[in-house]
């Protein structure tokens, strides 16, 4: 159990048997009346994201998440196999839990997965990751200009955003939160 005045952003509460991480928080002591802490939460499981007012000193509940190194070794129908850095230990992760992110998960990729009573609840990737563009439809002369996008297909099937003058087999820095270009990257 934690107090409001425990509060920050990446702790994980339990709200009537749901895990939610605090995304923001913030202290507000108004002239009149108590004060009290206006908090943005995210269900860890189903990403829902709610606004939540709590009274200062109000006794939360704080779940144990347990986020470990680990390492992506390869997909085994519909879970994702990591390997645990410290122990080897080798760990199914459900395609459910990995949602989206396997748009940009590559194998032998560092990745953080957490677990709450010994279950994986979701996995964070790298800011960014580095993939080569597997096909594109070729620029057309005098696209070289700024601006103009066009989708292309990564190394892990992912279909993102870039610029005209890319062409098959450019190595790319992608955002993993929103699949945005970020640059070239030179080999």
């Amino acid at each position: 159990m934690a107090t409001t005045n425990d509060l920050k952003n990446g702790l994980v509460l339990r709200i009537d048997g749901n895990l939610w991480t605090v995304t923001e928080f913030q202290h507000v002591k108004p002239g009149k009346g108590g004060a009290f802490v206006r908090t943005t939460l995210k269900n860890v499981m189903t990403g829902k994201v709610v606004d939540k007012t709590f009274n200062a000193g109000t006794k939360v509940e704080t779940a144990n998440v347990d986020r470990r190194d680990m390492t992506f070794l390869y997909r085994d129908g519909d879970d994702f196999i990591f390997m645990d850095a410290a122990d080897y230990e080798q760990v199914p992760v459900p395609a459910a839990t990995v949602g989206d992110q396997s748009r940009f998960l590559l194998e032998n990729q560092e990745v953080q997965v957490s677990f709450n009573d010994g279950a994986p609840l979701y996995i964070e990737l790298p800011a960014s990751v580095e993939l080569e563009i597997t096909q594109t439809d070729p620029g057309l002369q005098g696209d070289r200009s700024t601006g103009g996008t066009k989708p292309a297909t990564v190394s892990t099937g992912a279909e993102i955003q870039v610029p005209l003058f890319l062409e098959t087999g450019t190595r790319v820095k992608v955002d993993t939160r929103d699949g945005r270009y970020l640059g070239r990257v030179s080999s």
